[in-house]
């Protein structure tokens, strides 16, 4: 098994679609990653050696924001735009949809379980 990023990557996988699983690579930067590395779309994890798994991860550490720093980047944007009190972040302090959703209905996700409203029949 192969490890690139702090993330096992699986080995029965297209190379292409194992670096899928690292948090912060898509598609499109996966095949960015393999044609700067030049390595066929249709290569497997466990046919790479050693020397490519070397370059892969080179490139990735080099070139791109991935796992911890990306995770954490992103939690300083979302605790700075709480601490400005702009309204994205008076959306994500109170747990509700940050892009624009509607709350009347749905948004269950977001808010939790439904709590039921004494004398709200009619």
């Amino acid at each position: 098994m192969a490890r690139i990023a702090g993330v096992n990557i699986p080995t029965g996988k297209r190379v292409v679609i194992a670096l899928q699983y690292i948090h912060g690579i898509g598609a499109k930067k996966a095949e960015e990653i393999c044609a700067k590395v030049s390595i066929p779309a249709e290569r497997r994890v466990n046919e790479l050696t050693d020397a490519e798994v070397l370059q892969i991860r080179e490139t990735i550490d080099r070139d791109y924001v991935v796992e911890g720093d990306l995770r954490r980047e992103v939690s300083m944007n979302i605790k700075r735009m709480m601490d400005l009190g702009v309204y994205r972040g008076l959306r994500h302090r109170r747990n509700l949809p940050v892009r624009g959703q509607r709350t009347h209905t749905n948004a269950r996700t977001r808010k939790g379980k439904a709590k039921p409203i004494a004398g709200k029949k009619k």
